[in-house]
């Protein structure tokens, strides 16, 4: 599973020496999409990690060159030694990629907007620019402009791509609570009415077969399959309002995590092939609709 977030900033004080040079904030986190490495982006630069065994195994540091300019997204490229990054400060209007190779660590590649760049999405074939109102669909070989979406505001940039197989897009559609199915094998496109109030996060298994979507309304989580729009399952979160920080399927689609400002993680058992599924799409075995577990975080 893949998946990344926006991170307020937390930093590591020294209490030993108050006057010690701070540690960089963090600024966003991303996954490779088999969860063995993750991306992080700082007020200094970026770092890569391993998760098992924990090690860290490429840091770039921009704080010490004259760019002085921090990472505020930061995606791996699949199977590459590349990255697409793009900076604070000015420079939040072009994405650029980043070679680390042994002998040539710089960015070989730059895509400029006119408008801030709210996130990016990779695959080896193809590079995803998420704009406030358009999404921008790109060659990753030759950056060629492949395709270009109208969207809702979407501040939070939320969009995602399967990272196997025929290339899936979900993206916000035009009107409140729905969301855009794009099929580039298929050559089709179809809208999803997925809330009634805005979608506030969305995700995508790795095969493109399933999304799963919350509103701001942070009750319920809905499970689509993205061939026919149809809804697979419901899930509640909980029946207090909450902000859904992050979904994420498992590589095997069984499990699906929901985490929200609630200082909780969800994990919910999937049953969309088990032919439990009202014709309607609504879900008929009960005990489908609660987590499996909930995991409160440290605060």
């Amino acid at each position: 599973m893949a998946s990344s977030s926006t991170v307020a900033g937390p930093t590591i004080r020294n209490t030993r020496n108050p006057d010690a040079t701070p540690p960089p904030s963090i600024l966003h986190l991303s996954f490779n999409h088999e969860g063995r490495s993750f991306a992080v982006g700082t007020t200094d630069g970026f770092m890569i990690f391993n998760t098992d065994p924990f090690v860290q195994t490429i840091r770039q540091d921009f704080s010490k060159n004259d760019q002085g300019v921090g990472i505020r997204i930061v995606q791996m490229i699949l199977g590459t030694s590349k990255f697409a990054v793009v900076t604070t400060g000015l420079r939040r209007q072009k994405i650029m990629i980043w070679h680390d190779y042994d002998l040539v660590r710089q960015v070989t590649e730059v895509l400029y907007f006119r408008s801030e760049v709210k996130s990016v999405r990779v695959r080896p074939d193809r590079v995803v620019a998420v704009m406030m109102q358009k999404v921008f669909v790109y060659d990753h070989k030759n950056l060629q402009l492949l395709h270009e979406i109208e969207t809702g505001p979407n501040p939070k940039g939320l969009c995602e791509i399967s990272l196997s197989g025929g290339m899936v897009l979900v993206c916000l559609g035009s009107e409140k609570g729905e969301v855009r199915v794009e099929h580039y094998g298929l050559s089709s496109s179809k809208l999803i009415k997925a809330h009634d109030s805005d979608v506030a996060c969305a995700a995508l298994s790795n095969d493109g077969r399933l999304l799963a979507t919350a509103s701001t309304k942070g009750t319920l989580v809905r499970v689509f399959d993205t061939s026919d729009g149809r809804l697979l399952q419901e899930l509640r979160r909980g029946s207090e309002r909450a902000e859904v920080h992050s979904l994420s399927f498992s590589s095997d689609t069984e499990w699906l995590a929901v985490s929200s400002n609630k200082g909780t993680v969800h994990v919910f058992s999937l049953k969309t092939s088990s032919g439990s599924i009202g014709t309607d799409g609504s879900q008929e075995a009960e005990q489908n609709n609660s987590p499996l577990s909930r995991l409160s975080s440290f605060k």
